[in-house]
């Protein structure tokens, strides 16, 4: 198993990122390759203890920034770390590929590189909510595609579900879609349809709409939503989480430990869902506990063999 890891993306690379992994390679008899400016990763990795035969680096010259668009970016930085480390996956010399960079330009790389599946328009993410069974409800898409029809969110339903099954070993995954109401003719003319397309596929179990207030119930294994919707969503859960752990710690002294399960800062990350390789996306704030918490995932993806996971469901789809 091989991992190339971008780790000039960030707010905190390629220090926090670079511990993350090498704290992670402890762990493991995989191997890693950091993709960056190698003068900076250089002076990181030195004092450091590691299996020097399992760990290499790549230099990449370039870095895409937030504020670039990505798919300007991707065409004018060839050398840049998440083109390269993404490349790497591509040409068979890594199995994955993990970065907290910018998440569109870790979207417009992967499908540059690695391609969509066949029946794929719209590459989703999806990222694991935490439920009150003590398991995790998978939310897609979290912000991949802000805009998408009906047909789309049937797609990232069998994407969603071939990922439950194969990474949380749910024979049967109960497939929900977020509405503002249960009915099939509750929400916007987006959601109406999608219900009615949802219903229609034999192969998944579409248990119908989940409303907000059902998120952490745990009826739902995989809840489908636009990325504009789950953007928002997820991103409100954050700081709902940091406004009442902060306002616990005061009034108790101390945090229970629920608010770990949460905490954004220290789930990992998310995979790119619908591309013919395995991309990680970690969150920009990450560090040195989420990033090993994502080379965990990205582990889990490869020996799940979850792009092949994927295709099958994809195939089933009528």
């Amino acid at each position: 198993m091989k991992i190339a890891v971008d780790v000039m993306g960030g707010d905190y690379g390629p220090g926090e990122v670079i511990a993350g992994v090498l704290s992670w390679l402890k762990e493991t008899d995989a191997s890693i390759i950091l993709v960056g400016l190698a003068e900076e990763i250089a002076p990181v990795l030195k004092g450091q203890s590691y299996d020097t035969e399992r760990l290499r680096v790549v230099n990449a010259s370039e870095i895409i920034t937030m504020e670039e668009s990505p798919a300007i970016a991707i065409r004018r930085k060839k050398d840049a770390s998440i083109v390269v480390a993404t490349g790497l996956v591509k040409a068979g010399l890594a199995d994955a590929v993990l970065s907290c960079g910018s998440t569109g330009a870790q979207m417009a790389a992967a499908l540059f590189n690695l391609g969509r599946m066949e029946g794929i328009e719209r590459p989703p993410i999806v990222s694991g909510i935490p439920n009150i069974r003590g398991s995790q409800s998978l939310l897609i898409d979290v912000g991949a595609n802000v805009d998408c029809r009906p047909s789309q969110l049937v797609q990232f339903a069998a994407l969603g579900s071939a990922y439950a099954s194969a990474i949380q070993a749910i024979p049967n995954p109960r497939v929900g879609l977020l509405n503002n109401g249960a009915e099939e003719t509750k929400g916007n003319a987006a959601a109406v349809e999608a219900f009615s397309l949802l219903r229609q596929q034999p192969k998944l179990n579409f248990i119908g709409n989940v409303e907000g207030r059902d998120l952490f119930n745990g009826d739902c294994d995989v809840i489908v939503c636009d990325g504009f919707t789950g953007n928002i969503l997820l991103k409100s859960m954050e700081g709902l989480v940091l406004f009442l752990a902060q306002h616990t710690a005061q009034e108790m002294g101390k945090l229970p430990s629920i608010y770990q399960k949460v905490d954004y800062r220290q789930v990992g990350g998310a995979p790119l869902l619908g591309v013919k390789g395995i991309s990680i996306v970690c969150h920009g704030s990450s560090k040195k506990q989420a990033i090993c918490s994502g080379m965990k995932i990205a582990a889990q993806c490869i020996v799940s063999r979850i792009v092949e996971q994927q295709e099958k469901a994809l195939a089933a789809l009528i």
